[in-house]
């Protein structure tokens, strides 16, 4: 395409691009950039338009780049929020190993058993009650004792 021609088509649907881009992207930065690089493309390439339908393309092609554009971001943003996503559950997962390590060597054998049936198998009261012996009033007790335990200890080490 001639330098004359982009020139001509700049002129006479810049104002109409920028105002399609400006109310999908909601920014002037950005949209600006999407018309400016419709441009660069008319003028680096071998597009040919035909006057009945050149305004029709121009805006097709502000729509279609700011859609790209919208989708790229979503991509990252999502990408961002899962690579935190996974950084949140690898310190979980090394927090939780430090909770179980520090079960294993300050818990009595029975709060092990207990802690294990409750936090590693999901039981609830009753089946621990079951499981022990013990009933579900001794089971709340001893949690309540444990998670104590486990609390004052990870307080006081931060």
């Amino acid at each position: 395409m001639k330098n004359e021609e982009i020139k001509r088509l700049f002129q006479q649907h810049y104002s109409k691009m920028y105002r399609v881009a400006r109310t999908i992207l909601l920014d002037e930065h950005e949209s600006k950039d999407v018309v400016s690089d419709i441009f660069e493309r008319l003028l680096s390439g071998n597009t040919v338009l035909l006057p009945a339908t050149e305004e029709r393309y121009l805006l097709t092609s502000v729509r279609n780049q700011c859609i790209k554009r919208l989708h790229h971001e979503e991509v990252k943003r999502l990408a961002a929020e899962s690579y935190s996503k996974e950084q949140d559950d690898t310190e979980d997962d090394e927090r939780l190993g430090e909770v179980i390590d520090f079960a294993r060597q300050s818990l009595s054998v029975q709060e092990q058993r207990i802690f294990d049936l409750r936090f590693n198998q999901g039981c609830s009261y009753e089946e621990i009650a079951i499981a022990e012996g013990i009933s579900k009033v001794a089971v709340w007790k001893h949690l309540s004792h444990l998670i104590t335990i486990i609390k004052e200890h990870f307080n006081s080490s931060k």
